[in-house]
C-alpha cells in the first residue's frame, strides 16, 4: 500500500474595516457646530502559511519504529526472506547480492515484496559492469568503468547505462550502487582498480556523470561511491582498515567528482575510510560525524549542500568496520553520525537493531528530529511522497 500525502489548502483571509461618517447641524439661531469624522479604511492581510513538505507529512503518518525501519536497507537471500522482513519490520530497502536467489529478479518476484510493504521499498543492487555485476546472467556483460573510458565515448557510456538501467527496471530494481567515482590509477585487479574510470578527475566526472544520467533516465536511482575517495586508499576495506591520503590531498582530486555531481539527483555512499585530517582515529568515514558533515554541508571542498540520501557501505561484511563494531552498534553510530541509510547483508539482526534504535531515540542518543528528516529524505529519493 502506498501512502499519499495530504494536499495543502491555502486560505487568504482579507479583513476590511468599515468606513464610518456622520454630520449634524444646529438651528440657524444658534452657533453653527459641525462634526464630521474623516473616512477611515483598515485592511489586514493574513499571509498564507509556508508550503507543506509532502515528505515530512508522509513521515508523520508512520510510527516511530516504522520511521527508523525506513533508514535500514538489508541483504536478502531471496523473495521469501524479503517478504518476511517486510511483513515483520517494514524496512526501507532490500539489497540484492551475489548470494540472493536469482529467481527474485529472473522470475519477476519483486511485486510480491512490494505487496508485503506498507511503504514501497528500495530494491538495491551493485551493478557497475566489469567484475562487479549481479545481473550478468540476465542482462549480459558490460565493460568495467576503466575499459569503458578507454574504449567508449561519453555519449556511448550514457546509452549503455540507459540500456542497463531499463533492464534493471524491468527486473524490479530501483537503486543501483553505481557509478564508482573513485579517482584511481591502481592496477586493474586491486580493490578499486578497473572499477575507476580514470586517475583524471575530469574524466571521472564526464563518464560517471553520463552513466548516472543514463540510469536516472531509465528510472533507476544512482548512488555514487565511495566518499570521500577510495581510489588511493592503503588497502581493501573488505579485509581491514583503509587509510586514504590526507583530506587536503583529497580536496585536490578525489572530492572533485562529488563537487561536480552531488547536485544531479543522486545518492552518495560513504566508505569505511580513515582520512587523516578529517576522521578521528578508529572512526572511519562511514560512522564519522565529521565526514558526514563534510558531505552534507559541502563546506570544506567547495560543494553545495547535499540534500540527497547518504548511504553507508556494508556495515556487516567488511572488516574495516566489523573489527571495530558489531552490527547493532555500527548502525547506531552511522545514523547518529548523519547517514540516512544503514546498509548491511542479512535480515537476521533487524529486530535487535530497531530495538536499540528505539532506545537511542528515547534516551536522546539519536535525535527524533534527525530520524524524521532522514526518513523524509529516503522517502523523497524513492518516490514514496
Amino acid at each position: 500500500m502506498k501512502f499519499r500525502s495530504p494536499v495543502p489548502v491555502l486560505a487568504v483571509v482579507l479583513g476590511v474595516g468599515f468606513i464610518a461618517g456622520c454630520s449634524s447641524k444646529a438651528p440657524e439661531a444658534a452657533p453653527v457646530a459641525t462634526s464630521a469624522a474623516a473616512p477611515t479604511t483598515q485592511a489586514t492581510t493574513e499571509l498564507p502559511p509556508p508550503p507543506v513538505d509532502a515528505c515530512a507529512s508522509f513521515v508523520g503518518t508512520l510510527t516511530e519504529r516504522q520511521r527508523l525501519a525506513q533508514l535500514l536497507t538489508v541483504g536478502v537471500t531471496g523473495t521469501a526472506d524479503a517478504v518476511d522482513i517486510m511483513e515483520r519490520e517494514q524496512v526501507g530497502g532490500i539489497f540484492i547480492g551475489s548470494w540472493t536467489d536469482s529467481s527474485t529478479l529472473a522470475n519477476g518476484e519483486v511485486p510480491q515484496i512490494d505487496e508485503a510493504a506498507q511503504v514501497p521499498p528500495m530494491v538495491t543492487i551493485d551493478e557497475e559492469g566489469g567484475r562487479v555485476s549481479r545481473v550478468e546472467d540476465l542482462l549480459g556483460t558490460d565493460p568495467s568503468a576503466r575499459e569503458t573510458a578507454q574504449t567508449m565515448s561519453v555519449d556511448e557510456t550514457y546509452q549503455m547505462a540507459l540500456e542497463r538501467g531499463l533492464g534493471l527496471k524491468d527486473l524490479g530494481v530501483t537503486v543501483d550502487y553505481a557509478p564508482v567515482v573513485d579517482v584511481s590509477s591502481q592496477p586493474d585487479d586491486s580493490v578499486i582498480g578497473d572499477r575507476s574510470y580514470s586517475s583524471d578527475p575530469k574524466e571521472v566526472i564526464a563518464y560517471a556523470g553520463a552513466y548516472a544520467q543514463g540510469l536516472r533516465d531509465a528510472g533507476i536511482q544512482p548512488v555514487l561511491k565511495h566518499f570521500p575517495g577510495h581510489g588511493s586508499g592503503s588497502g581493501d576495506s573488505h579485509t581491514g582498515a583503509v587509510t586514504t591520503p590526507p583530506i587536503e590531498q583529497l580536496r585536490q582530486s578525489d572530492l572533485l567528482p562529488y563537487n561536480a555531481l552531488s547536485q544531479t539527483g543522486v545518492g552518495i555512499m560513504v566508505g569505511h575510510l580513515d582520512v587523516p585530517g578529517l576522521t578521528d582515529p578508529g572512526v572511519p568515514a562511514s560512522i564519522s560525524p565529521a565526514a558526514m558533515s563534510l558531505l552534507r554541508e559541502g563546506v570544506g571542498y567547495g560543494a553545495a549542500r547535499f540534500t540527497g540520501p547518504i548511504f553507508t557501505d556494508d556495515l556487516s561484511g567488511m572488516a574495516a568496520i566489523t573489527d571495530r563494531l558489531g552490527i547493532v552498534a555500527a548502525v547506531e553510530a552511522a545514523l547518529v553520525a548523519g547517514a540516512d541509510v544503514a546498509l548491511w547483508l542479512t535480515t537476521d539482526d533487524v529486530p535487535q537493531v530497531l530495538d536499540n534504535l528505539e532506545d537511542a531515540v528515547a534516551t536522546g542518543r539519536l535525535p527524533a528530529a534527525q530520524v524524521d528528516a532522514s526518513a523524509a529524505t529516503v522517502a523523497r529519493f524513492k518516490g514514496a511522497c
